[in-house]
């Protein structure tokens, strides 16, 4: 793809936030958003998918970490309605934000611009009234797959119609592919194998401290300092079991939990996002592009074979 010339101002704001406090060691700021509310799981269990958002809201509270939840409301009716709606209700009580995440998950490429569209309007009105409720808007959207629209003209109908009805997109710039070991540790806990579930567990929370580690350089060469990232998670029992431990990685990589609201008042997000292309890339990924910077993929690792292996033997639905 060619690449578009950068916009003066956008270039300019590129160098003023390389200029600053880079070389300081001091603590970042990370916002955690969760998709596929109310639960990504491989199994149909509303006892399952109570539990994990309970578990998952104690792990937030305790910690102090402001998360947003971007819900698919077509799970809504995959189970039991009220208490997938009352699982909806106890993020906000928890004093959490919620998004919208379009209806049935589905891709811009699939449908195209208007059924994409009117997917996302499908996808608002349990959540736009629960929000309500609370005397809150509803403000987020998260593209399904990171997918934002091919060709150029699609991506342009759909953002245009996002401003438009008063929705901000939710970037990501920390993605540590948690989805691809949900379902096998889901399938490790049904089958009661205890040495399977720990094993992948251990071998999630590496991989996403090793990832967490490669943003915050690609932050770097892309901007000369640490932005204020967007990680993207989903609503699993694993990040359930695991808050404590993600919590504990944060920490050690010197980032506070913030509000997406927060994040996003970094001048970083203000570069234009140039991306067109059927992929779902992330932020930086598609900033490295705008800002004809260079991104250090030679250390970058994808997750462990044998954990591509097992979630495409639990659930052959590889987008």
């Amino acid at each position: 793809m060619r690449l578009l010339k950068v916009l003066p101002s956008v270039l300019a704001a590129a160098c003023l936030l390389a200029s600053g406090s880079g070389a300081r060691a001091e603590t970042g700021k990370v916002a955690l958003t969760f998709d596929d509310l109310p639960a990504l799981s491989l199994f149909k269990d509303q006892p399952y998918v109570n539990y994990l958002n309970d578990m998952l809201l104690r792990g937030l509270k305790r910690h102090r970490l402001p998360a947003t939840g971007f819900v698919n409301e077509s799970k809504l009716d995959a189970i039991d309605r009220t208490q997938q709606i009352a699982n909806l209700e106890k993020w906000l009580d928890a004093g959490m934000n919620l998004g919208n995440h379009t209806f049935s998950h589905e891709s811009p490429d699939q449908l195209g611009a208007k059924g994409y569209i009117e997917d996302i309007a499908r996808g608002e009105p349990v959540t736009r009234a629960l929000l309500a409720e609370r005397h809150k808007p509803l403000g987020w959207f998260r593209h399904p797959y990171l997918e934002t629209g091919f060709p150029a003209a699609v991506k342009r109908e759909i953002d245009d119609w996002l401003a438009a009805h008063g929705y901000r997109i939710a970037p990501v710039t920390i993605d540590a592919d948690d989805w691809e070991f949900a379902e096998p540790y889901d399938d490790a806990i049904s089958r009661h194998d205890e040495a399977r579930r720990l094993r992948i567990q251990k071998q999630y929370l590496e991989y996403t401290e090793r990832t967490v580690a490669w943003y915050q350089k690609a932050s770097n060469t892309v901007f000369g300092r640490q932005i204020s990232f967007v990680m993207l998670l989903h609503a699993t029992r694993l990040n359930a079991d695991s808050i404590d431990a993600l919590s504990d990685i944060l920490k050690r990589r010197k980032l506070k939990g913030v509000t997406l609201d927060e994040a996003m008042k970094d001048p970083a997000y203000r570069v234009r996002d140039p991306y067109v292309g059927h992929d779902g890339i992330d932020w930086i990924e598609r900033w490295s592009q705008e800002l004809h910077k260079t991104l250090p993929w030679d250390s970058w690792q994808d997750p462990p074979k044998q954990i591509v292996e097992e979630y495409d033997r639990t659930n052959n639905d590889r987008h």
